[in-house]
Parts: structure tokens; sequence; C-alpha cells
């Protein structure tokens, strides 16, 4: 069975095409710059037998970039899928586990869409685009929240009367689930332990939102986000967490309309909003790394960032207990020796020490970056939530067979 999994960001797609069981990946790609026109024009790089090709075309919204794609693998018949996996970022309190997509899920998918204002709209969309050009196509919608299920109660829940957490689904929901299920599983393999012994903190740390996860015997027990994406770490347009004060301070400036402020701590705050240049941490890294940036508040921007990922490490490590590993992900985390040595170095008190010329030289993934003398390894690892959304999508539809 060809899988094709459709990973939809808020400007992006991401597309990859498994052949399952046996996790071969036949294409892969991403639609770059989907939506209003930008300084650079949109394209799509597709990789396919040991090739590489770059098209440029405007694509002005997921639909048309999905239309695209498929004109691509079309053009090869080896290359068509037999069904189309998505990733959800939301699922509210409605799926805790991948499903398959129907009229009804499109119209409970619809009602919560809100929850993750960037993600899931264009999401819903793409589905929605997906069935009328290809109604055949069974597909199924995998959800960011459903590994957080295991969640408990006394994490999930928040300190507001329990009638209004009851009657408007107000909890925490966690997200990124798919990415830290993935690299969990990932280094229990890397550290050979079975995955229902490895407690570890799994730190997502995208190029736009990220999260730390608190893993107990293979199980999510915490995650930073909260009811929505906007809770928890500095990210780079999000502000992450807040004092519901100030939210209530700027609704009033705002003569209670909302949607301004939702605008405002989704997409013009966190490091795009302290910096008021880059929404890219590295960006700011690399120029602080040259000495060529004065005190600003972009250096602030760093401190900040690293300052609210420090707290939430340190308490994750106390909440999990005898942590084996700290995973770091995603483009950041893969990428970014600087945050991971910032993040680290210190951390001597938890049994955990980075080694320096290991973290700067890292090239192979899994790759383990701590000190001899760690207790604690410290692992980067290579994200793949499309192989993961493809495992998951063949899963479903082989059961239901």
């Amino acid at each position: 069975m060809k899988i094709l999994v459709l990973n939809c960001g808020s400007s992006s797609l991401k597309y990859k095409l498994v052949q399952m069981p046996n996790s071969q990946i036949l294409a892969k790609g991403e639609a770059q710059r989907v939506g209003p026109p930008t300084a650079l024009p949109s394209n799509i790089i597709h990789e396919s037998d040991n090739q590489s090709i770059t098209i440029t075309k405007q694509m002005s919204s997921h639909p048309e970039a999905f239309v695209e794609i498929m004109k691509i693998l079309n053009s090869d018949s080896t290359k068509t899928p037999d069904a189309i996996g998505h990733r959800i970022v939301h699922g509210g309190e409605y799926f805790s586990k991948p499903t398959i997509i129907t009229d009804s899920t499109l119209e409970i998918l619809n009602k919560v869409q809100d929850l993750a204002p960037i993600h899931n709209p264009p999401s819903i969309k793409l589905i929605s685009a997906c069935i009328k050009s290809y109604p055949d196509l069974p597909q199924v919608a995998v959800f960011d929240t459903a590994y957080h299920s295991t969640i408990p109660k006394h994490a999930f829940s928040y300190a507001i009367p329990k009638y209004i957490m009851q009657k408007y689904g107000l909890r925490k929901y966690g997200f990124h689930g798919t990415s830290h299920e993935y690299v969990a599983e990932q280094a229990a393999n890397f550290l050979n332990v079975p995955i229902s012994r490895l407690n570890a903190i799994s730190c997502h740390l995208g190029s736009g939102g990220a999260s730390l996860c608190a893993i107990k015997n293979g199980k999510s027990i915490d995650n930073t986000m909260g009811y929505t994406p906007l809770q928890g770490l500095v990210m780079s347009t999000r502000s992450g967490d807040i004092d519901p004060a100030v939210v209530l301070r700027l609704l009033t400036m705002n003569y209670g309309n909302g949607e301004p402020v939702l605008s405002l701590l989704n997409k013009n705050s966190g490091i795009l909003g302290l910096s008021k240049t880059t929404s890219d941490i590295r960006d700011i890294i690399s120029c602080l790394s040259k000495d060529n940036l004065p005190e600003s508040k972009d250096k602030l921007a760093v401190e900040i960032y690293l300052w609210r990922l420090k707290k939430y490490l340190g308490s994750y490590l106390a909440t999990v207990g005898n942590v084996k590993a700290v995973i770091f992900t995603d483009t950041i985390g893969e990428s970014s020796p600087e945050v991971r040595f910032a993040l680290c170095s210190g951390m001597q008190c938890f049994g955990m020490q980075i080694d320096y010329n290991k973290n700067i030289t890292l090239n192979k993934y899994p790759g383990d970056v701590s000190a001899p003398s760690s207790k604690i390894r410290i692992l980067v690892i290579k994200t793949d939530e499309e192989l993961a959304i493809a495992r998951k999508t063949y899963q479903t539809l082989i059961a239901k067979n």
C-alpha cells in the first residue's frame, strides 16, 4: 500500500509517499511559501529516485499546492497513492487515536478548528480538496493531541471551576504528539531499552512551534502546550506562557474584540515580537556568535527563549524522575548546537552534562552528545512525523479491513 502523507503547516505543505508495510520512501518534498506572494516565489522541492527538482509555481492555498504535488506524482505511474494520511494538530476531546475521515469527522474538525487557528483551518481545507479530487481514496487523520491522551487528570486540569472545564472542554491537550512519540521510540531503540521502561524529556524545538514532553514509562505525562498550541515555550511568533491578566488588559484595550489579541499572541509575538526582525532564533544566535550585535532586544530575545526552555526542562526532570535521556529534535533541536549547549550547561546537579566537542561536531543521527560522566544521555534524533503518520494510517486501514 502506497500512502501519501500530507503535513500541513501555516505556509508550507510537506509530503511523503511511503510504501507500506516496509516503510520505503518512494518520494518526498515540500511546497514552500504557500499563500500570499512573498519576496521569493513559492516553489515545490521534490525528491524521488535519488534526484531532486525544484518547481517554481505560485500557490495561493494548500489545496492549490496539493494539486501541483499530485501533478508531479501522477507523472509516474509507480508513484500513485492508495491512501492519504493527514497530520491534524488538534482533535479536541473527540479524537484520541487515528481516525478514518468521513463527513462526520469533518463536521467535528470544523467545530474545533479555532483551537489551533494557525494549523487546523488550512488542514480542513486541504482534506476537503483531497476528498473532492480523489473521492475513492481512503483518508486518515492522525492527531498531534492523541499521544497526550495519557496525561493524568491532575496535569491536564486547570485551576478553574470544574463545571466550566467540563462545559467548554477547557483542559490541557498537548501537541507535537506524533513527533514526541516517534523520537521516544527511536531513543528506546538507541538505548536498547523497552519503550515501556523509557523515562525521558523530549524537546521538539521547531523553527515555528516548540514544546517539551515529559515521558514516563514510554507515555506522555505532560506537555508544555495546553488547551491550544499557544501555551508554554517562547516560539517563533507565539508568546507562550503569559499572565491571564495581560490577556484581559489586551482585550480591554481592544474593546472586547478577541481576534486582534489572538493574532498578536499567535502570529506577532515570540521571537518575532521581541526582535522585530526575525522569527527564527537561529538568525539571532548567528549574529550573536559573530559579536556584531550590540546589547539590544535581539539579545534579550535569546535570553528569554532559553530561560523559558530551561525552566521547563528542570521542572520536567523533577516531575519524571530517574530520567534516562533528554532528546533534542526538529529543526532547531537538530541543527542548533548553540541552543543545545546553552540549555544543558549548568545542569550537573541533575546528573546531566553535555560534551562540548561532541555537540558541535555531531553529524550522524541518532547521536549522543553527553559527556562520559553524564548520568542522563543527551540525544539528538531526527524526527520523522510523516513516516510515523504513514505507519499509523496503514495500521488504521488494516484494522478496518
